[in-house]
């Protein structure tokens, strides 16, 4: 689960990670008040959405698509430049090169006090799959993309691998202080915050926490000027409160959709639905679409249970997608029957308005029997009597030649 900066900063705030003060506001009105509550001068006005590049990104009107300003984070000296950077940026598009071209629609602002800046550098915690251990890595090239720092200058990444039996300990918070050059007062500074970063981040069974830039200010302390954090969700359920930081807004709407009825779906760029059981059913499938020259539409994962109500609501969540031409229902029968889900199939077609080719391949416990129970329905179903005859019956009733 993706958190905003804001909440991120909050949560930081417990754990004693220095941050700028800020005010979160979804009105021109509240951005107001929030610039005099924080005693006026130099604020930042900061769009808040769950995307990276905000800084570099366009403001467009979600109307027209013109564009109304670049960047979705500017510096303010007034009240008047404050009004103005919100009007520009509430409820327009932001699109970053992490939101594809569409966009991602501001619905907050955090308002936040200027800091005197002397050095940028980045900080993060993320898991290395290969290890098997978190790996709290920083960098003195804050301010830029990580993954630019990683491509064309890696040995300005240090890493620290934490043992989970230990944590991040004092010796190697200081080593990755030192790394970044730091000195005097500047050290110790770092050396607590790169202690409570870990202490939150374990705490709150993060996946993911990155501060880009993490500041030194004039003042020789360091400062958490960024923050981006994301939470396992398989986490979720040891934290009643962190739940009520999930945005939906900032979710495709499908997928929230597909929360609902507890099925497994990610949108993608294509126009053949997927409706597999099982994740690498599902990953095998996509993958057999593209041999044949098609492109999936998504994800969809509809576990063990494909019956009637599972089949029509996964029917639901891959028609709301307007891009799709066909569905490919693809089921291995080991525990559920075969013949079960083409019952279920069969059902869902007679409730639901499917107005796309619908290629049905069931595999497994009775598959003979729900080939020929899909054969005597009413419906035009096309049955496949493998995978790859599934995929290329499903990418050629696309109606779109490769």
């Amino acid at each position: 689960m993706k958190i905003h900066e804001y909440q991120a900063k909050d949560l930081f705030r417990k754990y004693d990670v220095a941050v700028p003060d800020g005010i979160a506001v979804k009105s021109v009105e509240s951005a107001l008040n929030a610039y005099e509550k924080l005693g006026g001068g130099t604020v930042v006005v900061k769009s808040q959405i769950h995307a990276g590049g905000r800084g570099k990104g366009t403001i467009h009107c979600p109307n027209s698509g013109e564009k109304l300003m670049e960047g979705g984070v500017h510096l303010a000296h007034s009240k008047e430049e404050v009004e103005k950077f919100a009007k520009t940026m509430l409820n327009h598009i932001l699109i970053t090169h992490q939101t594809g071209p569409e966009g991602k629609e501001v619905q907050k602002l955090l308002i936040e006090s200027g800091v005197d800046i002397k050095r940028e550098l980045y900080a993060g915690i993320v898991l290395d799959r290969v290890d098997r251990k978190f790996v709290f890595m920083v960098s003195t090239e804050g301010g830029m993309d990580i993954e630019t720092v990683a491509s064309a200058t890696p040995e300005k990444i240090v890493k620290e691998w934490i043992e989970p039996e230990t944590g991040l300990t004092n010796e190697q918070a200081l080593a990755l202080a030192k790394a970044l050059e730091l000195e005097g007062e500047q050290i110790e500074s770092a050396v607590q915050i790169f202690s409570a970063l870990w202490t939150a981040f374990s705490e709150n069974d993060c996946s993911l926490m990155e501060i880009n830039p993490l500041v030194v200010t004039g003042a020789n302390s360091v400062m958490a000027l960024d923050a981006k954090i994301n939470i396992d969700d398989n986490g979720l359920f040891r934290h009643a409160d962190l739940k009520e930081l999930y945005d939906p807004n900032e979710e495709d709407p499908a997928e929230v959709e597909a929360l609902k009825f507890h099925l497994n779906y990610i949108k993608l760029d294509g126009n053949v639905g997927c409706m597999v059981n099982g994740a690498g059913l599902a990953m095998g499938t996509m993958d057999i679409i593209k041999l044949y020259g098609g492109e999936p539409a998504n994800f969809l994962d509809v576990g063990g249970v494909a019956n009637p109500e599972t089949v029509s609501n996964g029917f639901k969540i891959i028609l709301s997608d307007p891009n799709v031409k066909s569905i490919l229902i693809n089921i291995f029968g080991g525990i559920v029957r075969c013949d079960r889900v083409a019952k279920g199939v069969i059902e869902a077609m007679e409730t639901e308005n499917v107005s796309v080719p619908v290629v049905v391949r069931l595999e497994g416990t009775n598959s003979k029997e729900a080939s020929q129970l899909l054969n005597d329905a009413s419906f035009d179903f096309i049955v496949a009597n493998s995978l790859g005859d599934a995929a290329e019956k499903a990418v050629k009733a696309t109606g779109f030649s490769s």
